[in-house]
């Protein structure tokens, strides 16, 4: 659950901004999305004991080379790709809820590894494995071609000003290399509470020809199994939208 930019990181955006405006015209600068921005985070005694004690079964090391999933969690099942689970709570709540699933979640924030990890030791879950890695560099490498049930991307940064827009994470390249990741009949569920960013990923996925809404031509009501979080609920309450987007491939 990737969000809003800090203001260290605007200024940081904003002097790349300002480093391409200064190259000699015809420079080919090849920029690549990230599925994070990067943030300094302290780590709790109680998250570092998490990282300590659950790292070592349940942190996946990244590696150029397809994960293998039966091995990893030592069955066979339906196999779903977080990307950016934040803390962990969501990604918790919903392995808890589908038992019968195994969750690969993909963030690369140390605190919020060793907060699902915390969350995996107390509710003793067994169906959740973590990547601390570029879940660009995930999906390329370590996920193979049509073997994922689904992918879930829940509040990504949304680089609101429009100068930014195209930092987000959301766009066609990357979609593209998601539905190559996914089974066919496997889904993508998205989540946004800014509407622009809603509205472009509407966009975005129904482009992909490979791809059909299953909310017809509009945003999905909210999946049962994906719960609301108190930063959601307390935005509801001001009046906030939120919008799901769910397409299977076809």
């Amino acid at each position: 659950m990737i969000h809003d930019p800090t203001p260290d990181q605007d200024e940081t955006n904003e002097s790349d901004d300002r480093d391409e405006a200064t190259e000699p015209a015809g420079t080919l600068r090849h920029r690549r999305i990230r599925s994070f921005v990067t943030r300094a985070g302290r780590v709790s005694t109680g998250q570092r004991r998490a990282l300590d004690e659950f790292g070592p079964r349940f942190v996946v090391p990244y590696a150029p080379q397809p994960l293998d999933w039966n091995a990893a969690f030592g069955r066979q099942a339906p196999r779903v790709l977080e990307i950016g689970f934040g803390m962990g709570a969501t990604t918790a709540e919903i392995a808890s809820a589908r038992p019968a699933d195994d969750f690969l979640g993909v963030e690369v924030h140390e605190p919020g590894v060793g907060a699902l990890l915390k969350l995996i030791g107390e509710q003793e879950l067994t169906n959740i494995r973590v990547v601390q890695h570029d879940a660009v560099e995930v999906l390329e490498q370590m996920i193979a071609a049509d073997s994922l049930d689904g992918v879930h991307i829940y509040f990504p940064d949304p680089w609101h000003k429009a100068r930014h827009h195209k930092r987000r994470l959301i766009q066609p390249k990357f979609v593209a290399l998601l539905v190559s990741r996914l089974k066919p009949g496997g889904y993508i569920h998205l989540a946004t509470d800014w509407q622009n960013y809603a509205e472009q990923m509407l966009e975005v996925l129904s482009a992909e020809s490979t791809l059909e809404n299953t909310a017809g031509s509009d945003y999905a009501p909210r999946p049962d199994y994906r719960p609301v979080t108190k930063f959601e609920r307390r935005g509801l309450k001001l009046g906030h939208g939120v919008w799901d987007l769910v397409f299977r491939r076809r």
